[in-house]
């Protein structure tokens, strides 16, 4: 049996959005189950993300440290953001989002692999770029505010993330993924055999 997820979409009887925010809603759906019987889901309906694992020639990976509201802390993660324009290409989105939070670019871009944050209560789809062949980018600095103003830059090895992780010092899950699918591909068949940066996505099509 192979061992695939497979679209599909179960009868909703009747659909209402209770909170509209700036970014993300929350949906009451009244979806009929599979012995007839109608039950409410709700979930944060949420644009998608994309994040970057930028890997540098000596094995490092650049992170940078982000306070996190609702869970009560600082966390270590990778360069990510928002599909802020419905149907943009996430490529691009990657490239920003890898220019504005660590002012980088790359000449080599692969699809590390694609998730649902949380599918039991968020449509959220990400997909994790890996970026090597880095250099700085050029221009100024992007200008930063908020939460992000307060950010730190680092370069940790990868195997000194693969630690953190299984040691239960690391919490994000797109840092989290990505390192582990990093090193699961070195593993394996390498990197060269990773998708194509443009693969397409059907979580969020462009």
């Amino acid at each position: 049996m192979a061992i695939k997820d497979t679209p599909q979409e179960w009868q909703v009887t009747e659909s209402v959005t209770p909170f509209e925010g700036a970014k993300t809603s929350v949906r009451t759906d009244r979806v009929v189950m599979p012995d007839g019987s109608v039950a409410g889901r709700d979930y944060q309906v949420h644009p998608g993300s994309v994040a970057v694992l930028a890997l540098d020639e000596q094995g490092r990976v650049a992170v940078l440290s982000q306070y996190r509201h609702p869970v009560r802390h600082k966390l270590w993660e990778i360069p990510a953001g928002l599909l802020d324009v419905p149907g943009e290409n996430p490529l691009h989105a990657a490239q920003r989002e890898l220019y504005e939070e660590a002012h980088i670019k790359a000449g080599d871009w692969r699809v590390l692999t694609d998730l649902y944050t949380s599918p039991g209560g968020s449509d959220e789809a990400v997909r994790i770029f890996l970026a090597r062949d880095l250099s700085e980018a050029d221009g100024e600095r992007f200008e930063v505010s908020e939460e992000e103003a307060d950010m730190e830059h680092a370069r940790v090895p990868l195997t000194e993330l693969v630690r953190g992780v299984l040691a239960g010092e690391l919490h994000n899950n797109c840092l989290l993924t990505g390192v582990l699918a990093l090193s699961a591909a070195l593993a394996g068949d390498g990197l060269d055999v990773l998708r194509p940066a443009e693969a397409p996505w059907p979580a969020r099509p462009f």
